[in-house]
């Protein structure tokens, strides 16, 4: 599994590859969890690539209900098929006739269980969703089906791969949990960035590329809102690349960390704690060399 996921471009660790595996053998749900940023959504994505499955996403927000999520019956086409009716028609007649399956419009996890080839369904940030819309997956999870009153119970033609994640901005129940299987995503060390940094950016200097890094490693050790993913990461690296630079010094640090930082308070803080490192850094070196 982890070299099927290196050949589409994730790097998985050991953790994240085993249950990934057990997972499409043992045809369970999986729940990611971590911080914003360490690669959840695109281990789905990477393994939507590997195992050549069509990738269906629900992109969960507050608010979200099964209207958005599931289906919702399309009343303007029932309305016309009521007026379309004969007028000696019976409301008994009509009644059964608009609440078929051509009148359902399939959200995101009904298509997932209605595709006759098996999918990958992603179920992006569910902690921003309520405990109501948690209790409304446990079926689909669980057994893979869903129930709608007016057609009874509609079963998975393929069973799709399940990948929930979350950002771990509130407890998930019990209940969810208890479907999945768990797997904890958090950054990566700095050799592990350091792959994944070569792996987008292959032209980036080994003694660049490292230093990058660890710069990264310490804004991430900083008390900021919002500490640099890996995609921002990614980003600094080619933007450097594009630059020209060939080494991080204060001055193209100063130019650049906004690639990485995102907050006007986090910029004070990194330009303080880290740029002034570097600048320190940079002095020491010239004085060595002197």
């Amino acid at each position: 599994m982890a070299a099927r996921l290196a050949e589409v471009g994730y790097l998985a660790g050991e953790s994240a590859a085993l249950v990934s595996y057990l997972a499409t053998r043992l045809g369970k749900p999986v729940l990611v969890e971590g911080p914003a940023g360490v690669g959840k959504t695109e281990l789905a994505k990477a393994l939507s690539r590997a195992t050549g499955r069509r990738l269906v996403r629900l992109q969960c927000y507050e608010g979200l209900d099964e209207a958005k999520a599931l289906y919702e019956w399309n009343y303007r086409k029932q309305l016309l098929r009521i007026q379309a009716e004969a007028a000696d028609a019976g409301w008994e007649r009509v009644q059964d006739d608009i609440f078929g399956e051509e009148f359902l419009l399939s959200r995101p996890l009904l298509q997932a269980i209605s595709d006759p080839e098996p999918v990958v369904l992603l179920i992006d940030e569910i902690d921003k969703t309520d405990q109501e819309f948690e209790a409304m997956l446990l079926e689909l999870l669980s057994d893979f089906q869903v129930s709608i009153p007016e057609l009874g119970v509609i079963e998975a033609r393929s069973q799709p791969f399940v990948l929930l994640t979350s950002n771990n901005s509130r407890e998930l129940t019990e209940a969810l949990k208890r479907r999945c299987l768990y797997l904890w995503l958090d950054y990566p060390d700095v050799e592990r960035e350091l792959e994944i940094v070569r792996l987008h950016a292959p032209d980036l200097g080994d003694t660049l590329a490292r230093r990058m890094i660890e710069v990264v490693h310490m804004v991430r050790a900083l008390d900021l809102k919002k500490p640099p993913s890996i995609a921002e990461s990614i980003d600094w690296a080619r933007a450097l690349l594009l630059l020209g630079a060939e080494e991080l010094d204060a001055s193209v640090f100063e130019r650049t960390m906004s690639i990485i930082v995102k907050h006007r308070t986090d910029l004070d803080v990194v330009a303080e704690r880290v740029g002034v490192k570097l600048a320190s850094d940079g002095l020491l070196g010239t004085r060595r060399t002197a």
